[in-house]
């Protein structure tokens, strides 16, 4: 089955839109930067992972009620917990940000308060975690770390394969999908935690995944038409890939759609993550890593001389 029956021979002008493409992009990434500012200053909503807390999966004999649930936490002075049910399993996720200063660990007062009043309906502990806010500190500094060390591995191997400033042109990309969904999630107000980073490394992956095809594309007709402008080059190239782009990334958002309404609470905000993740990189390889090329100074000739 060829990818071009979908949609047929396209030439579309991708390279005319670049600057409003330019000005999309940069709000997308200014959001991106104001999450990550809010989340070093603390203002974001970080997850225990990054803000410290405790977190505690009970699974019941049997089913139990979210609201009783929370008024026994009430009552007991846990008025900040945040709960999660998995009504299929009768299992229920307490998350309380905040650490006490008891001695008592928080994990074990949050259970003794369920023993206490869900007499009849007996519950095994199937998780307990409690991070302090000095690791939660350590793994946002891991976290931007294993982003940074990633893009530069973009950078290098992009280089390696096709010339340093594709390799610059793709880190840029990835780097602006990045911010954007964590922009994104931070308007939105969703938990930003270990399994979200996760989820932008995953779709970086994805992103880069999708500029090489573009890029080896726009080199083969580099290396074919020599004398043709740049842009137009640039242009031919995404129409002759279009199709197979979009084939893949649809196909890829459709089982991702499917782990987002099937796959559960517990991954909602990931598959979430890398649905938007989907759909920012595939923009991002057409309308900013290919447009990326032209603004070089001497970028034409730069372009030409990678691809002898």
């Amino acid at each position: 089955m060829k990818f071009r029956e979908f949609i047929g021979e396209t030439n579309i002008d991708f390279m005319g839109l670049r600057k409003y493409a330019f000005v999309f992009s940069g709000i997308l990434a200014i959001l991106g930067v104001l999450g990550i500012i809010s989340i070093a200053l603390g203002r974001a909503n970080l997850g225990i992972d990054f803000g410290g807390g405790t977190a505690v999966q009970l699974k019941f004999e049997k089913p139990v009620k979210i609201d009783a649930a929370r008024d026994a936490l009430v009552k007991h002075g846990f008025s900040d917990s945040e709960l999660q049910e998995f009504p299929m399993d009768n299992k229920l996720l307490i998350r309380l940000k905040k650490i006490n200063t008891t001695n008592e660990p928080v994990a074990d007062r949050i259970i003794s308060v369920f023993k206490q009043e869900f007499t009849g309906n007996s519950f095994v502990v199937d998780s307990s975690i409690e991070i302090g806010p000095t690791v939660g500190k350590r793994l946002q500094k891991n976290a931007i770390t294993a982003i940074v060390l990633s893009m530069l591995g973009i950078i290098i191997y992009v280089a390696f394969r096709f010339e340093l400033r594709f390799g610059i042109a793709a880190a840029i990309a990835t780097f602006h999908d990045v911010l954007a969904v964590l922009g994104i999630f931070f308007i939105l107000n969703k938990e930003i935690n270990l399994l979200i980073i996760t989820a932008l490394l995953t779709l970086a992956g994805y992103s880069l995944t999708d500029t090489v095809v573009v890029f080896d594309r726009i080199r083969e007709y580099m290396r074919m038409r020599r004398k043709e402008p740049i842009i137009v080059t640039i242009n031919t190239g995404i129409n002759h890939v279009l199709c197979r782009t979009i084939v893949v990334s649809f196909t890829t958002f459709l089982v991702l759609l499917a782990l987002y309404i099937f796959g559960g609470e517990v991954i909602h905000d990931f598959s979430f993550a890398l649905l938007l993740g989907v759909i920012v990189g595939t923009y991002s390889s057409v309308f900013v890593a290919s447009p990326l090329l032209t603004l070089w100074k001497g970028g034409e000739r730069i372009m030409r001389k990678a691809t002898q």
